[in-house]
């Protein structure tokens, strides 16, 4: 059976494998609702990959593009895993610099609870409000 699953594996069983979803039924709701992209298109989880094939992946915040090395339908531990795919250096960098942004708060006001003053001041000028600040609460 493993050399037949080697030559053919379903989506969704890869995605576990290589483990970029926890479960086969998550990896096949993100594929059923669009997270998960083949060639620019969306697919369906039964879509059988190819080695050399592009994969487009959105998880969390994270939005990755791998190409497939290998096949497996098989779930091992996370360094067999990695060998699985090759995440291109373009979706490296493009990773790192939005999680650095989330890190350094993308618009440059952090609030923890309610913003203060000077902090709902700079959401108006950020949001395009002109004019002159008034003070709604007195």
């Amino acid at each position: 059976m493993s050399e037949k699953s080697d030559n053919r594996v379903r989506l969704d069983k890869w995605l576990w494998a290589a483990r970029f979803y926890k479960t086969r039924a998550i990896a096949k709701e993100a594929i059923e609702g669009g997270k998960v992209h083949c060639a620019g298109e969306r697919c369906k989880p039964s879509k059988e990959p190819k080695v050399g094939e592009k994969l487009t992946l959105r998880t969390g915040f994270d939005e990755r593009t791998v190409v497939v090395r290998a096949l497996s339908a098989v779930r091992r531990g996370a360094p067999e895993a990695q060998t699985l795919y090759e995440e291109t250096p373009e979706s490296v960098q493009q990773r790192e610099k939005a999680a650095a942004m989330r890190k350094a708060g993308a618009l440059g006001v952090q609030t923890e609870g309610r913003p203060t003053k000077k902090q709902r001041r700079q959401l108006y000028y950020l949001r395009g409000g002109t004019g002159e600040w008034h003070d709604d609460e007195g």
